[in-house]
């Protein structure tokens, strides 16, 4: 099958949302597909207001058209709200193609974090791209059963796999060296923004040393706010996956995620996760096995300090990124129809 993926989120951003497709289209091309990745490195681009490391497609419009032209594709799949992937919604609408969408991010609420937008006007927008789809794939079931309360149709699930040979436990190295300062070893690693509430964690009480691995358009203002934290930047590959294996516990504070693939990396090398009792980690964790969910984040993250690193990894094993493409596959419609 041919299959264009339109997505405005694509390496050298580095979040969970590029490491999910990119590992979809891996898959894919394993299993005998051809795919065809639109994404804003096409063509020229401009930064992203509030999020300059995020860069936007300025002629949306006509990569798309010389996309659809060129490679006549059997499916169509738009993974993003941003210009491409609405260039791709109304190219698809205008020339009655059938599509499938997937709902990645509460940008609805991001908005709202960084501006006086109302929820409702972003969620109106949401709404309409969405359902112009055959489907819109989400992540869990909770997510589609919020998303239905603002309207959105012809909703199903596509879960999110885990690298369990890249995040794994490394049992030969030694924690301290890679994260170095007392223990226990509290960890936050993904993007550093407003959205993702990382200050929860960082303004907590606990015990030993708190570390965070990863950056973003929050990082400075934290960093000189909470000098007493192990501050480690961006991390890749490997040498990401041994930051995570040498913690004692990850501490997810976001309340907005989706889904939170970090939680399921974690868990992969072993480590359980802290988190609040909303939607994206409830998604992963089964309370007193990988992890703990409660109001009081602390009280999370004590008691997970006391779960077997076993369990954590047996539970990230059950989510493979085979199993997940073949729903994925299951979830794409003909361009042209039946």
């Amino acid at each position: 099958m041919k299959i264009t993926l339109v997505t405005d989120a694509w390496s050298p951003q580095v979040n969970g949302v590029v490491r999910a497709l990119q590992a979809t289209v891996k898959e894919l091309r394993r299993l005998g597909h051809e795919v065809h990745v639109l994404h804003n490195g096409d063509g020229p681009t401009m930064p992203c207001p509030s999020y300059p490391e995020i860069p936007l497609a300025t002629q949306p419009f006509a990569l798309v058209r010389q996309t659809f032209q060129e490679n006549l594709p059997d499916a169509i799949h738009i993974a993003t709200e941003g210009p491409l992937g609405l260039a791709a919604r109304l190219w698809c609408a205008g020339h009655q193609w059938q599509f499938t969408t997937s709902f990645h991010t509460r940008f609805a609420e991001y908005l709202a974090a960084r501006s006086p937008v109302p929820l409702a006007w972003s969620y109106a927008f949401l709404r309409w791209f969405h359902n112009g789809a055959a489907h819109t794939m989400v992540s869990n079931a909770a997510l589609a059963d919020e998303l239905r309360t603002w309207g959105f149709r012809n909703l199903t699930q596509w879960s999110r796999g885990v690298d369990s040979s890249l995040f794994r436990p490394w049992p030969g190295q030694d924690p301290r060296e890679i994260l170095p300062g007392a223990r226990p070893a509290f960890v936050y690693f993904g993007r550093v923004a407003v959205e993702k509430n990382v200050e929860d964690f960082l303004c907590l009480d606990l015990p030993g040393s708190k570390h965070v691995v990863g950056d973003g358009p929050q990082a400075d203002e934290l960093r000189h706010k909470y000098p007493d934290v192990h501050w480690h930047g961006m991390r890749h590959g490997e040498d990401l996956s041994r930051h995570v294996a040498a913690a004692d516990v990850m501490v997810f504070p976001s309340r907005t995620d989706t889904l939170g693939l970090v939680v399921r990396e974690a868990n992969a090398c072993g480590v359980p996760v802290a988190a609040y009792p909303v939607t994206g980690p409830q998604a992963s964790i089964v309370d007193g096995l990988n992890g703990y969910l409660r109001d009081d984040l602390r009280e999370a993250a004590l008691l997970a300090l006391n779960l077997r690193r076993d369990d954590c990894r047996n539970v990230a094993l059950q989510y493979s990124w085979d199993k997940c493409t073949k729903d994925f596959l299951e979830h794409l419609v003909p361009v042209q129809g039946n």
